[in-house]
């Protein structure tokens, strides 16, 4: 008989304990802007940001952390002044080429 694992017993996992380096934050950018949600993105620039230390991101945005925190949650509609603001922080930019 095998045994059973409980749900409640099983790790979160965290998206952002992935993102080890700048390529692994490239990569993951690339992969949710290819997906093309804007709620999305705003998600997985939080993600990232998290993965570099919210506090960190904030000070290097210029953004309070709680507006960061608010502004990068799941869903979130932030303005492209904030995308491009936490991008810089992060040591990344979005780039336009042709589909």
């Amino acid at each position: 008989m095998s045994k059973k694992t409980k749900l409640a017993d099983l790790p979160v996992f965290d998206m952002a304990e992935q993102l080890a380096d700048e390529a692994d934050i490239v990569e993951y950018l690339n992969q949710v802007l290819a997906e093309g949600d804007a709620g999305e993105l705003a998600h997985a620039l939080g993600v990232a940001a998290k993965a570099r230390g919210m506090t960190q991101m904030a000070e290097a945005s210029g953004i309070g952390r709680e507006a960061l925190y608010k502004a990068l949650r799941p869903g979130a509609r932030p303005r492209f002044d904030t995308i491009q603001r936490v991008c810089a922080a992060l040591g990344v930019k979005l780039v336009a080429q042709p589909v």
